[in-house]
């Protein structure tokens, strides 16, 4: 969405090009007409949705899903599409942005912007994890009387949005909890660490371009970098980058609700 603000925001898209049915769901069918000579007022995200608002009062609602991306290209690029630029945007300056999914497993969508709270994708999802509603306090109420592991918990976007499976693990390592640990077992203390190091992790993250590992890119193509500083995720085997210089203890893997977990035995209790 940061990557986007600058080549949309305050620009007027003078045609789309819409080049399959649909991704995930079916597009508007008439997509491309209706986003025809429309002015971009603002971009925003909601979870891992970017909200593209637009003059008129709607919003262009995406997701990019497992393997999307937004590439923006400059002006005079002449570069051709590849198979899965399904949707290409052309803007007043010349830019394009195009919507690459190879999985199509993404989704566009256009919405009354006075409908996107009350949107089936929108309406139940918690709180922002970077906001001041996300918070030791918040996470000892929503958590207590919970039976699920902790980590089940942080990637349920009723509770808190956006938190991805790479993301969960890192916060609960540096937070020093197991994430076998029921959830209700989490608040007080436990939760306030909790709460500050998934604010910490996304911070670095987001700063380092995300994580790319197949697909992912950024807006302007280069790679994501926090995949650099995983201290847990995708280093099952190696030794804990807190105690394992000592002891010789080692990262762990297991499967929880058929995601890859990685720990320290060790460091989370």
């Amino acid at each position: 969405m940061r990557g986007l603000r600058g080549p949309l925001e305050g620009r007027r898209i003078l045609r789309a090009e819409v080049r399959v049915p649909g991704l995930r769901w079916p597009l508007p069918g008439d997509l491309a007409e209706r986003l025809s000579c429309r002015r971009v007022e603002r971009l925003e995200r909601r979870a891992k949705y970017i909200l593209v608002h637009l003059e008129g009062a709607e919003a262009l609602m995406a997701h990019l899903g497992m393997s999307g991306r937004m590439m923006v290209l400059p002006r005079g690029s002449n570069r051709p599409p590849e198979k899965h630029d399904h949707v290409t945007f052309h803007t007043d300056e010349g830019m394009e942005i195009r919507f690459n999914d190879a999985r199509r497993f993404g989704m566009l969508d256009l919405v009354a912007a006075e409908k996107l709270a009350t949107h089936r994708l929108l309406r139940d999802l918690g709180p922002e994890p970077l906001t001041q509603a996300f918070d030791g306090a918040y996470l000892s109420r929503v958590l207590a009387g919970k039976i699920s592991p902790i980590k089940a918990a942080l990637l349920d976007q009723r509770l808190v949005a956006g938190i991805g499976n790479i993301y969960a693990c890192e916060a609960l390592f540096f937070a020093g909890i197991s994430p076998k640990r029921l959830a209700r077992s989490v608040p007080g203390r436990r939760a306030e660490a909790l709460a500050a190091a998934v604010k910490d992790v996304l911070t670095r993250a987001i700063e380092a371009g995300g994580s790319s590992l197949r697909d992912y890119v950024q807006s302007d193509g280069e790679l994501g970098y926090f995949q650099h500083q995983w201290a847990v995720y995708g280093r099952a085997g190696a030794p804990c980058p807190s105690c394992g210089g000592e002891r010789g203890v080692v990262v762990m893997r297991m499967v929880q609700s058929g995601r890859s977990t990685f720990y320290c035995p060790r460091c989370q209790r």
